[in-house]
């Protein structure tokens, strides 16, 4: 047990130690400076050697004149009027294409309604012509028998 108190003591001693280093105010921008500087697909042990090479950073960011921090502001400021530029042509292209879009919304729902009753017209023409058959067909069975019925009724009386 007393073992165990003494590590884990020993462990919180190492670890909360960690969490005492204080980052410098002008290392971020150093360590912003270095992706730049550094290719994207080299690994990571050349990485580890450019150690020496943020700390050199470092120390010409610091020997910056005020003029080159200016420019160097001025470059960030174009990057970023460059890119709002950007966002904001994208932005008036998908507005275009948007009204673009429910405009051709609009004309193909009115194309929907008129075939929508298109189709209800040939629908009802259909059941009109059903009636007429249905008319035409009880009007010659009508017909038919009256004439039977006759030929029958003529054919009895000659027997007599």
């Amino acid at each position: 047990m007393r073992a165990a108190v003494t590590a884990f003591l020993g462990f919180s001693l190492v670890f909360s130690s960690a969490w005492a280093v204080e980052v410098a105010p002008t290392a971020a921008p150093a360590a912003a400076a270095v992706p730049q500087t550094l290719p994207a697909n080299k690994p990571s042990i050349m990485q580890a050697s450019a150690q020496p090479a943020v700390s050199a950073l470092t120390a010409d960011n610091k020997a910056l004149t005020v003029e080159q921090q200016i420019k160097n502001k001025a470059l960030q400021d174009a990057k970023i009027k460059a890119m709002v530029k950007d966002q904001l042509t994208r932005l008036q292209q998908l507005e275009k294409a948007n009204l673009e879009a429910l405009a051709q919304n609009q004309e193909l729902q009115l194309k929907n309604d008129s075939l929508g009753v298109q189709v209800q017209v040939l629908q009802s023409e259909r059941s009109a012509q059903m009636f007429l058959y249905g008319a035409m067909t009880i009007a010659v069975g009508v017909l038919l028998g009256f004439l039977l019925a006759s030929y029958i009724h003529t054919k009895r009386r000659r027997q007599w």
